[in-house]
């Protein structure tokens, strides 16, 4: 009962997971001259995403600001989180890739506003010295996503990510399985 109207409250009523949207995002494979590509282990200190716990290694990935070029925002994202500024661009992968959150996170990832994530996906080729990677210090100076780096085979990456978003991973194999 609402104390002003003497009138019952009405019940907010939660929104069906289907009608969520997926938040937009961007994910960079990163290749070194050897066609490994980078990967991080995710630091579960509260600063990363609300994805689940777990020490999983991805690739580098992050939010689309409205309006921003997807390019522009995985070299943002790419900066932010590894400290790498050079590189170049090998090729976009075609489409977007989708992955549904598991029904424990829904609500709890992202305040609760999406059902999982789009991701935008770019390959770039890593043209500096690894003494730039700079993962425990991040250029953008904020709290680091990941715990050390390493780099590996691209086949081997689904295998290494948190398994709802494996999927996606797969077709990030499948989009740059060719690059050398």
């Amino acid at each position: 009962m609402s104390k002003k109207t003497g009138k019952p409250k009405k019940q907010k009523r939660a929104r069906a997971v289907e009608d969520l949207p997926y938040r937009p995002c961007v994910g960079i494979a990163l290749f070194n001259a050897a066609g490994r590509v980078w990967v991080g282990c995710r630091a579960d200190d509260g600063a990363a995403e609300a994805e689940g716990e777990g020490h999983w290694w991805q690739m580098p990935q992050g939010g689309l600001d409205d309006g921003e070029d997807p390019y522009q925002a995985a070299l943002r994202e790419l900066y932010e989180e590894t400290s790498v500024k050079s590189v170049s661009l090998i090729r976009e992968a075609p489409g977007w890739l989708t992955y549904d959150l598991p029904p424990e996170l829904i609500g709890v990832a992202w305040k609760g506003r999406y059902r999982g994530q789009k991701q935008k996906w770019f390959a770039l080729r890593f043209e500096g010295d690894e003494s730039e990677i700079d993962v425990l210090d991040p250029g953008d100076g904020d709290t680091p996503e990941f715990s050390e780096w390493r780099w590996e085979k691209l086949d081997r990456l689904p295998d290494l990510i948190v398994p709802f978003k494996r999927q996606v991973y797969e077709g990030v194999v499948s989009a740059f399985a060719d690059i050398p």
